[in-house]
């Protein structure tokens, strides 16, 4: 073997990449967009700087892995700032909560709140740790294609309760309501409900509190820069403006692609970065497809999908912070509507993403640039955004005018939004799902997408879709598996 190609330039597929290129394979990455980045994109509208995707960096040691390959410091490419707080919470009757900076910092808080439930947070850390150390540093990495696999942690992950969600483990920990709301939502930056996701997503907890969180100086579209510049130097080839129409194959192996142009592009080793509902439903032989993978396929539940608003304004908004979490007058019933009612309600909760807050390259001076993210049905709602993002929008706008952002209708400046339906249109989002399928326990580990199709000796998924699952630290990790996965090729082919 002695090529390989990666489709689809999200963080997975340029981890994978980087990865790939330094067991010394010749590596070429496509991308359909006019950049690479996958959703990891950056907007430069009417003098106001958005990042379209993921702006929360909580395990920074994955980025510097990524230049340890080839000797390299990360810091030498790009700055990763961390932030205090990490978030703050906005409730409805205009009380806040500060999380982030030191456990005493945040102890401080609870104690604000409601001071019995000090204790039960350091449990929670605590029981987050335990499911961290298995579930992060035990099996993030690890390929769970063989069920043998996952047949050996059963013990592991009934020890640590992973048939109940998140939500049941905050329950079982705190008492307050506004807290217990505050360290539930950490499953929707992952595509899920904490009413449904499995507790193992509890992990997060204990990544935030070793780690804490970073923004990477210029945005995550300067990360992206960053690291096109290091897969350059290491010979990476990466075209963009290609959507690929086709996965080649032949007798059990992928033989390249072929794309809507007509080009067909060959490989000893093929690697899709992207959504695998999307994969596995128009760029397979249906006939190639084994009966676990159409199952799969057509049972998976899918992530929610996500209503983006980016603005600038001509007023600073000095005492918001870089993240907040705008939290809505419903919590349960609303998450309900959203994952399975499938109804767009009139009310909603938000993340506010203010960058300007650490990094004034964003706007002009003076000038504040927004990200606002509402979690919304994917595109089975059957929504229709050309009537309804106008209305979403205003109420939006309105809701912030009237709390966080004073006055924000006379200071709103070039507003734009993407809907489900970009998702699906830009990113080949099966449903225009946000975070591909859902992180269920059914659909974790083994019972997720394999990292190793089923059936092909040399066809490797990476990505939200496939173990481990989505965010930064989940997609980066997949490359990890893929390439162990390769390795084990590489040694079986040299035998």
């Amino acid at each position: 073997m002695q090529n390989a190609l990666v489709i689809g330039s999200g963080l997975g597929g340029i981890a994978t990449a980087l990865r790939l290129r330094a067991l010394g394979l010749d590596v070429h990455l496509l991308e359909r967009l006019d950049s690479i980045g996958g959703r990891a994109q950056c907007f430069e509208h009417q003098g106001y700087r958005h990042d379209a995707g993921p702006t929360v960096i909580t395990a920074p040691f994955l980025f510097d892995e990524l230049f340890h390959l080839f000797n390299e410091q990360r810091s030498d490419y790009i700055e990763f700032k961390p932030l205090d707080p990490w978030y703050r919470f906005i409730y409805p009757d205009g009380d806040h909560f500060n999380y982030g900076g030191t456990l005493e910092d945040t102890l401080d808080e609870i104690r604000r709140l409601s001071p019995v439930d000090c204790a039960g947070y350091q449990a929670l850390v605590a029981h987050s740790k335990k499911i961290f150390d298995v579930g992060f540093e035990q099996l993030a990495h690890e390929p769970f294609h063989q069920f043998s696999t996952m047949f050996k942690q059963i013990p592991q992950l009934a020890k640590l309760r992973s048939d109940l969600t998140v939500w049941d483990i905050v329950c079982k920990h705190l008492s307050h309501d506004k807290l217990r709301q505050a360290f539930s939502i950490q499953p929707l930056l992952v595509g899920g409900s904490p009413f449904d996701t499995t507790s193992i997503y509890g992990l997060i907890h204990y990544l935030e509190r070793a780690y804490g969180i970073h923004f990477a100086m210029g945005g995550t579209g300067a990360l992206i820069k960053a690291l096109q510049k290091l897969m350059l130097k290491q010979g990476i080839t990466i075209q963009t403006n290609t959507t690929v129409d086709k996965i080649l194959i032949q007798r059990r192996r992928a033989k390249g692609v072929k794309c809507t142009s007509g080009e067909v592009i060959e490989a000893d080793c093929v690697v899709y970065n992207g959504d695998p509902m999307h994969m596995y439903r128009h760029l397979m032989p249906e006939k190639s497809l084994p009966i676990t993978t159409r199952l799969k396929r057509k049972h998976s539940k899918l992530s929610m999908g996500l209503y983006v608003l980016f603005f600038g304004t001509t007023h600073q908004y000095s005492d918001v912070a870089h993240h907040t979490i705008w939290m809505g007058r419903r919590y349960k019933a609303l998450l309900d509507d959203i994952f399975h009612r499938q109804i767009l309600a009139d009310d909603f909760s938000l993340y506010v993403h203010r960058p300007t807050a650490t990094d004034p390259s964003f706007a002009p001076p003076g000038h504040d640039s927004f990200y606002v993210l509402a979690p919304v049905p994917h595109q089975g709602g059957n929504i229709d955004w050309q009537i309804e993002e106008p209305k979403l929008r205003e109420r939006i706008i309105s809701a912030l005018d009237k709390t966080l952002l004073p006055n924000l209708t006379q200071h709103i400046r070039a507003p734009f939004s993407m809907t489900p339906d970009d998702f699906a249109e830009d990113y080949l989002s099966y449903q225009g799902a946000g975070f591909s399928v859902a992180p269920l326990l059914t659909q974790s580990a083994w019972f997720r997408f394999h990292n190793k199709a089923e059936g092909f000796e040399n066809l490797f998924l990476a990505g939200a879709g496939t173990h481990p699952g989505a965010g930064m630290p989940g997609v980066i990790s997949s490359a990890k598996v893929v390439e162990t996965l390769v390795k084990r090729l590489l040694k079986a082919k040299a035998a």
